[in-house]
């Protein structure tokens, strides 16, 4: 089942500001919330759908690829972006917008009164170089990585100061009275739990370095600069937490005869004089391999040949860009003296004389039909 639009779940418009989507995910998360739909699979899901929607919209580089991209900006089958949420991420994250008294402080997960929450462990940045050839048709990296992973042999017990529930309640006299306030407990950073023992080689959280390789499932059509999640395979957090997300940042290696232009792609393609005058064909690159191309008897340097379907595909997964061949017709530089004097007898001869008819456009037609 495809997926709504972001803007749609939340009821906003595209131009809506930081603090409409904030509070446009606040009344939904009220409306949908578990404690207030139990056993309702379909506020549940509603529930999700909200938070992923804002995990993308509150976070302007997020929101930025989704205007540009849409969907696919996040997903590619492998676990990217918000649609891999589970309530514990959504509590982790997002149990801050319902802090204050508006909210009524009855909700299990959120601030305000919500009880012990999981920490979430810090996500790793990684940086991908990728080929044409890749990003045309997609591929699977496998990447080693060092991320923290709880030490084998640690184990951790209640935590004394807020009897394991995460938060510390405190009641201070005012004008108004006497008025209840609760906190994350500082001495767990409320996640309920100490540590009881650890080996001598883990942190102070229990936690040693591991190294791993992880296989990311990168989709066709990703830009230089784009960033990917996958879920869950940053560093653990302690105790009952939950592992953080790694972020994958796609860098584009250049090619060494194909220049990319948003989904199309560029070849210079460099013929004789002879070649030109008779007409030839001549195999070239491209990021699914190999091709013969035709140039016809006459051709004109400037001449741009176009190859439907051989750029690289849409990351909206709207179809494939084109690859452009620029015929450029080589003069030579240095003549034998029989070479010389044919030139110099045919400088004045009709046929080598320029007669551009209206089938030879100009270098600014060329340009705008390449765009069209």
């Amino acid at each position: 089942m495809a997926k709504r639009d972001y803007y749609e779940i939340l009821g906003i418009s595209k131009g809506a500001s930081a603090a409409e989507i904030k509070k446009a995910y606040r009344k939904k998360a009220i409306e949908y919330h578990p404690d207030k739909n139990p056993d309702n699979k379909d506020a549940e899901a509603k529930f999700k759908e909200a938070a992923e929607a804002y995990e993308v919209l509150s976070d302007e580089n997020k929101k930025a690829r989704y205007d540009q991209y849409g969907h696919q900006a996040f997903e590619n089958g492998g676990g990217f972006g918000g649609g891999g949420m589970n309530m514990d991420d959504i509590f982790s994250q997002f149990g801050d917008i319902f802090g204050g008294g508006g909210f009524g402080g009855g909700f299990s997960g959120f601030g305000g009164g919500g009880g012990q929450r999981r920490v979430k462990g810090s996500n790793l940045r990684i940086r991908v170089k990728l080929t044409l050839e890749e990003i045309a048709n997609g591929v699977e990296k496998k990447i080693k990585v060092k991320r923290k992973v709880q030490a084998p042999g640690t184990t951790y017990k209640t935590c004394s100061t807020c009897n394991g529930s995460g938060q510390v309640t405190r009641i201070a006299n005012t004008i108004l009275g006497r008025m209840q306030t609760s906190a994350p407990c500082n001495v767990c950073g409320g996640a309920g739990q100490t540590i009881d023992k650890k080996p001598s080689d883990a942190d102070a959280q229990g936690l040693k370095i591991s190294e791993e390789t992880v296989s990311i499932k990168i989709p066709a059509g990703v830009v230089d600069g784009m960033q990917l999640k996958v879920s869950g395979k940053g560093n653990e957090a302690p105790g009952n937490g939950i592992s953080g997300d790694i972020i994958v940042v796609i860098e584009e290696e250049a090619h060494e005869k194909l220049q990319r232009e948003g989904d199309n792609l560029h070849y210079d393609l460099y013929v004789s004089y002879p070649d030109a005058v008779l007409g030839t064909s001549q195999e070239i690159d491209t990021v699914t391999g190999k091709v013969r191309i035709k140039v016809e008897a006459g051709v004109q340097s400037g001449k741009i040949l176009r190859l439907r379907g051989k750029g690289i595909p849409s990351i909206n997964g709207y179809g494939r860009g084109d690859l452009l061949v620029h015929v450029n017709v080589w003069t030579p530089k240095t003549l034998s003296k029989q070479q010389r004097e044919f030139f110099e007898a045919m400088q004045n001869d009709e046929h080598f004389t320029p007669k551009p008819d209206n089938t030879d456009k100009s270098f600014f037609e060329k340009v705008k039909d390449m765009f069209s």
